[in-house]
């Protein structure tokens, strides 16, 4: 994993708008109509090529392959490469829409829902035994992100995948006998995926934005304690999900959810980042240039990652169309470089662009401008912390 040795590094989180193309086939297949596999393979691979390379000339150094090859969303995904699982017409309440922030501000939630729509209309039930058997698929993801490199001269990427936290996590469970059950079921099925990415070369990233979000689902009427004990025994599932995977070749992101709303009740970084630095990961991959999270960037200060382990810390906002200056984009990099060592590191966004491939945060121009201020404002750290 690349430590920022004589510049600020630059990455993201991972998702990124999708091309007309995917969303055509993706709607075609949905629907139930004729598709031509072959061709949108091709079409994806070269999709994926372009993407790659519009990273590399927007100044990102680590790129992703923007979860191109992904049908559904960043963590109901994995429902196409496991079995056990059928999907059915929502009964009753959606179990999305829940949450002390949805209560309090219910009047807006209202509104944004009836403008966004669902994320889905189906539910997810677990009706038999939980084992990876999307091997073909994720080999897909392989290949063509390192078709994507090497035509474009870029020499470490990553792929972003579902933590087990965060795999369809609204499930039903008709199946296994306990949460715990099906929990580490889930777990030992997605070290397939993940040890695959591995061992192909490039790294890993898990997912997370359900660790922080349950906080608001359960707290209350539970309390923090409950809460932090749920965390704890997540974190235990993340690890034995990397059993045999390197630390250095993960990375783990967390964030309190994408949605552009109040979050007033988000569980507070210090709250969960003892927890977060059990996880064998690398590097770590969190939210922090939102004005609900800006200011816990003092939290470096006090909770510092080990030796060796990097912070690729949110310095653009993915849920806004306002697009950063590079000067602010360049104090939030060296304030917490001056806290953790400037090679340690990397300049980030808060969350991914486009949680699924029928929906954007921002415009793709203002996507393409917002990454272009992040490389610029890494490159006025790099002057101030190095000088040069």
């Amino acid at each position: 994993m690349k430590h920022s040795t004589d510049r600020i590094l630059t990455s993201h989180v991972g998702s990124l708008i999708r091309p007309q193309s995917v969303v055509d086939y993706l709607r075609a297949k949905q629907a139930g109509q004729p598709v031509d596999e072959a061709a949108h393979q091709a079409k994806l691979k070269e999709e994926v090529r372009e993407v790659v390379a519009q990273q590399k000339v927007a100044g990102i150094d680590l790129p992703s392959d923007g979860e191109f090859g992904k049908g559904i969303s960043w963590s109901q995904y994995v429902i196409e490469r496991m079995s056990g699982f059928e999907r059915r017409p929502f009964q009753g309440d959606n179990s999305w829409r829940r949450g002390a922030d949805r209560t309090r501000f219910g009047a807006f939630y209202d509104e944004m829902d009836s403008k966004e729509g669902m994320a889905t209309t189906l539910d997810s039930v677990c009706i038999g035994p939980i084992e990876y058997t999307g091997q073909a698929a994720v080999q897909l993801d392989i290949d063509n992100m390192k078709a994507a490199m090497a035509a474009n001269g870029v020499e470490e990427g990553f792929l972003p995948v579902a933590s087990p936290s965060s795999v369809i996590p609204d499930r039903r469970n008709e199946f296994y006998s306990s949460e715990d059950d099906i929990m580490h079921a889930i777990a030992t099925a997605m070290n397939a995926e993940y040890k695959a990415i591995v061992d192909s070369g490039l790294l890993v990233q898990l997912d997370d934005a359900r660790l922080a979000v349950t906080y608001d689902r359960m707290v209350p009427p539970g309390d923090l304690a409950d809460y932090l004990k749920w965390v704890a025994k997540q974190v235990e599932l993340i690890n034995y999900s990397l059993r045999g995977i390197p630390e250095d070749r993960v990375r783990y992101h967390v964030c309190w959810g994408s949605w552009n709303g109040p979050h007033t009740t988000d569980v507070p970084l210090r709250a969960i980042i003892d927890e977060i630095y059990k996880i064998n990961a690398g590097c770590f991959v969190i939210e922090g240039a939102n004005p609900r999270h800006e200011h816990e960037w003092k939290v470096w200060g006090e909770k510092k990652p080990k030796a060796g382990r990097m912070l690729a810390t949110g310095v653009i906002s993915h849920a806004t169309n306002v697009v950063e200056h590079p000067e602010l984009v360049a104090e939030r990099i060296v304030r917490i470089a001056k806290l953790i060592g400037r090679e340690n590191v990397i300049a980030g966004t808060d969350c991914g662009f486009a949680q699924g491939p029928f929906y954007r945060r921002v415009h793709p121009s203002i996507m393409w401008a917002k990454f272009e201020a992040l490389s610029e404002g890494a490159r006025l750290a790099t002057k101030e912390l190095w000088g040069k």
